[in-house]
């Protein structure tokens, strides 16, 4: 991703937060300033805690989208560095079993170590297919 891209999510993203932030601050000094002095205390209270409860909903969305926002460049960036890892951790046994695999080489058909040799090699291809795949999805991101 572009720098000039990743600027201007993060600049979207909190200029969205402070409105959000804004709205819901203007929203709660509104409904205690058009709250009734008189009435029962017990409707009044009621319609007063719905319409806070709208106003933290509609702050804690804000809040959510914009923190979205905030870090969705991370994400695809931290979704290639997962696959690159795990390509490495997939690459080490590839490089612990490939000695002992030419080591037995010679007992490919028949010999003493012909179960270490099969038992070797799947290791290695296994190992070998899950490791580059996974540099290969890193790299198609």
């Amino acid at each position: 991703m572009r720098p000039q891209t990743i600027g201007r999510v993060l600049g979207i993203g909190l200029r969205l937060a402070g409105r959000v932030a804004g709205q819901a601050i203007s929203a709660g000094a509104e409904s205690a300033a058009n709250a009734p002095a008189s009435g029962s205390p017990a409707g009044r209270g009621a319609g007063n805690a719905a319409a806070r409860g709208r106003a933290a909903g509609q702050a804690s969305r804000g809040l959510a989208s914009g923190v979205g926002g905030f870090l969705r460049p991370f994400r695809r960036v931290g979704g290639i560095l997962w696959l690159e890892v795990t390509g490495v951790f997939f690459l080490l046994p590839v490089f612990v079993f490939t000695p002992t695999l030419w080591r037995t080489r010679a007992s490919y058909f028949h010999g003493p170590d012909h179960k270490t040799f099969v038992v070797t090699a799947v290791v290695v291809v296994i190992f070998l297919y899950l490791g580059v795949s996974s540099f290969w999805r890193a790299r198609r991101r």
